[in-house]
């Protein structure tokens, strides 16, 4: 009887799993970079306590085997500003903190007080020489090639620096629309960095909203059983009790 019953819970525990992530994508439809996110599953067998078991000798739970990360580009975005700077293609740019390097596609950069060039959180924006970029104060016409080069009316002053990774789903958040990793960063070939525009979330508000209903329904479908499996040993107590008796 207790078998329906942890198949269940493990299976209700797996599904709430599954609608935090999905409001997590929800909630984040309009942040700029934001990567849709999948819960992964797995099997996870475990001996049964009787061989008289209606699953067979073995019983099936579910276990949360972590996330997988849509890495598919969202849709770009003109804001007209010209440090606002979107990826087309593959890429990650760096950033410099005090935790060592961070990468994110968001590219919603400022210049701060000194003249440096950074993300929305103050961390400097590196170029391929691994220095920040700073532009000074005299220097107003700024423009970003599609290859990373940074030219003002004064000339070249670098070139933003973009990178890769073998594996993306090696990436791990590290706030404020950010990654760290410890796998190497390789130099994108051919960079396509497009100034005065943002990159978008790849979220499908749609999509997502569909599979929260699924969800509620199956949630509820789960439930159900739950219920009628509870009245069951109810109803059944009794009958064993005077069998037990007699």
């Amino acid at each position: 009887m207790e078998n329906t019953t942890y198949i269940s819970l493990s299976s209700q525990t797996a599904l709430w799993r599954d609608m935090e992530v999905v409001a997590n994508n929800m909630a984040n439809a309009n942040t700029p970079a934001y990567k849709t996110e999948e819960p992964m599953f797995r099997e996870f067998m475990v001996k049964a306590k009787s061989d008289a078991s209606p699953f067979g000798r073995k019983l099936s739970f579910v276990h949360d085997a972590g996330l997988l990360r849509d890495t598919r580009e969202g849709p770009l975005t003109d804001t007209g500003n010209s440090f606002d700077l979107a990826i087309s293609g593959d890429g990650y740019f760096t950033l410099d903190t005090p935790a060592g390097p961070r990468y994110t596609r968001e590219g919603h950069f400022r210049l701060d007080e000194t003249g440096m060039l950074v993300s929305a959180s103050g961390y400097p924006v590196m170029q391929q020489n691994d220095q920040p970029i700073i532009i000074a104060p005299n220097e107003t016409q700024v423009n970003i090639a599609s290859d990373g080069s940074i030219s003002t009316e004064n000339g070249n002053i670098g070139k933003v620096k973009l990178v890769k990774f073998d594996n993306e789903q090696e990436l791990h958040k590290a706030g404020n629309g950010t990654y760290q990793t410890s796998a190497d960063a390789n130099p994108v070939e051919k960079p396509n960095i497009v100034q005065g525009m943002l990159e978008q979330s790849n979220v499908q508000p749609i999509v997502q909203m569909t599979k929260m209903m699924q969800i509620l329904r199956t949630y509820e479908g789960v439930q159900n059983m739950l219920m009628n499996e509870h009245d069951r040993q109810l109803k059944a107590m009794p009958i064993l009790s005077q069998s037990q008796q007699a």
